[in-house]
């Protein structure tokens, strides 16, 4: 089994709303190895694999982490969604923010390791430091939003950050991966292949969730200019 297995058992009870004890009589087994297999104690066989996906209604694939897809296909591309627009749905609260977080993790993961391979240390530093940043952002609007926030927590004042200094930074950092990437052609050094066929190929698990973000973010996007169109 892997890392992903205790998590994603554990998570998914919790969103059937039912106590350990409960699952662990509806699955055949006693409540205290049910808690180590969600804790990551103690492997199952393939008989409770099979029992758990029947129970809560997913695929081996999904409750494996081997696919964000709950029935286990592989997902087209006219069939591909985005995370943060579903509402009413199944995925929520922990289960959604462990799939949403597997899908940039997949996706920057295989980014970096293309980046990697164009051997350019500038487009990497400028790509770390563009994701830094937004990360940063999204944390402080986070730590803002807590009573107990110490505007003395960061180093950038209140009145900077709200003035837009990050998203000026994240612009630089755009930049200068595009002048990085500008003087690897002209010195003619050739880039990693991107094409569907050999991204598919090359990263057959991290390729499905970059090509789910590529896809999201295409569709809020061009759902902003249909927004400005109608007015």
């Amino acid at each position: 089994m892997n890392a992903e297995f205790p998590r994603t058992l554990s998570l998914l009870r919790q969103e059937k709303g039912v106590s350990q004890r409960a699952a662990a009589t509806a699955l055949g087994i006693s409540q205290a190895l049910l808690s180590h297999y969600e804790n990551g104690i103690r492997e199952p066989g393939l008989s409770f694999v099979v029992k758990a996906c029947d129970y809560y209604g997913v695929s081996a694939d999904f409750l494996l982490g081997r696919t964000l897809s709950r029935d286990g296909t592989t997902i087209a591309a006219e069939e591909l969604y985005d995370l943060s627009d579903e509402k009413g749905n199944s995925l929520k609260g922990s289960v959604l923010a462990m799939l949403s977080k597997k899908l940039l993790v997949n996706s920057i993961g295989a980014l970096f390791d293309l980046l990697s391979k164009t051997g350019n240390r500038e487009a990497i530093q400028a790509s770390a430091n563009y994701l830094s940043t937004g990360v940063y952002q999204i944390y402080r609007r986070l730590y803002q939003a807590s009573p107990s926030y110490n505007p003395d927590f960061f180093s950038v004042s209140p009145r900077h950050f709200e003035a837009g200094l990050a998203d000026a930074d994240m612009k630089c950092d755009l930049a200068e991966l595009e002048d990085a990437l500008a003087a690897q052609d002209k010195e003619k050094i050739p880039l990693p292949e991107m094409g569907h066929e050999a991204l598919s190929q090359n990263y057959p698990v991290l390729y499905q969730s970059l090509y789910q973000l590529i896809h999201g973010a295409g569709e809020r996007i061009n759902g902003l200019m249909a927004a400005r169109r109608s007015k």
